[in-house]
């Protein structure tokens, strides 16, 4: 059985598809798996992945999404750690070798991640302050934005059975719901080497196809805050997020002269502003 379980899920992205699988199957670490899941491709995918014969496996669903295809990939496959590559991106050759080492010389680590180098439109750019990474309990840092990609982590199967893998309810966004139910239950380890390469840029990338995706965080940050997850001051940082990011959608909303959205979000915003204080005084008996 191999040791890592690499999973790339995949919709109508040929070529870049096989850009990704040439990146894993170029790895210096060689105890791995690699399984690519089509999520209802119809640009010939399947097809085309013929020619890498048995060096990945391959599986496919009816299109369901990012989420579901991921899960789907960890569900068929057996390695104690699973590492998942977007079919967008590219892996430095010595990602796992460099990863799998951290996780077992830091056994205490249900998951590490790595730093990045970012593409868009064919040219190199930096990221800005805000997308800084950390080690640690982060769950302050990735309240605002996603600050870890999927296709630079590596975790434990059992972190991953754990938390029940990827909400398959959000179309975007998914990855900033896992990594919150990630980092307010563990610390994590940020790896600080540029071990990929984020493509970007392009039309058909789920980020940028509708304006308004924090709309999805604050699904993602009421479904958190209803749970049984958060200490107290984790619940004041997320329903602070979670108001601020209101604000920002309904100031947007009228902009476009959607009034009733923004001022469900306005009504959000206000239901939030002393929810950490009404959960602490019912759970002190006041």
């Amino acid at each position: 059985m191999a040791r890592v379980s690499v999973i790339i899920p995949t919709y109508n992205r040929l070529p870049k598809v096989k850009d990704a699988i040439e990146s894993v199957l170029g790895q210096t670490y060689r105890d791995f798996e690699l399984w690519v899941v089509d999520d209802g491709s119809t640009d010939g995918t399947d097809e085309a992945l013929k020619a890498f014969g048995k060096r990945i496996r391959y599986i496919s669903q009816d299109n369901r999404g990012v989420s579901a295809a991921r899960n789907l990939g960890m569900r068929v496959s057996r390695g104690k750690y699973i590492a998942f590559l977007d079919s967008d991106d590219l892996w430095e050759p010595k990602k796992l070798e460099i990863q799998v080492g951290c996780m077992e010389a830091n056994p205490q680590f249900s998951l590490c991640f790595t730093d990045e180098v970012w593409i868009r439109n064919g040219a190199r750019v930096n990221p800005k302050k805000r997308h800084a990474k950390y080690s640690g309990w982060i769950f302050e840092k990735c309240l605002p934005l996603c600050i870890i990609s999927p296709s630079s982590a590596l975790m434990k199967r059992s972190l991953f059975d754990e938390l029940g893998g990827f909400d398959e309810t959000l179309p975007v966004c998914e990855d900033y719901d896992f990594w919150l139910r990630v980092t307010c239950r563990y610390p994590v380890l940020f790896i600080d080497k540029k071990l990929i390469v984020k493509r970007g840029g392009y039309a058909d990338q789920l980020s940028t196809r509708s304006w308004g995706n924090d709309r999805y965080r604050v699904m993602a940050l009421e479904k958190l805050l209803h749970s049984q997850d958060l200490k107290a001051e984790e619940q004041r940082l997320a329903s602070g997020e979670l108001v601020r990011k209101c604000h920002i959608l309904s100031r947007g909303f009228s902009k476009r002269g959607k009034r009733e959205e923004a001022r469900r979000y306005e009504e959000l915003a206000k239901r939030y502003g002393t929810f950490g204080e009404q959960r602490n005084e019912k759970l002190n008996g006041s």
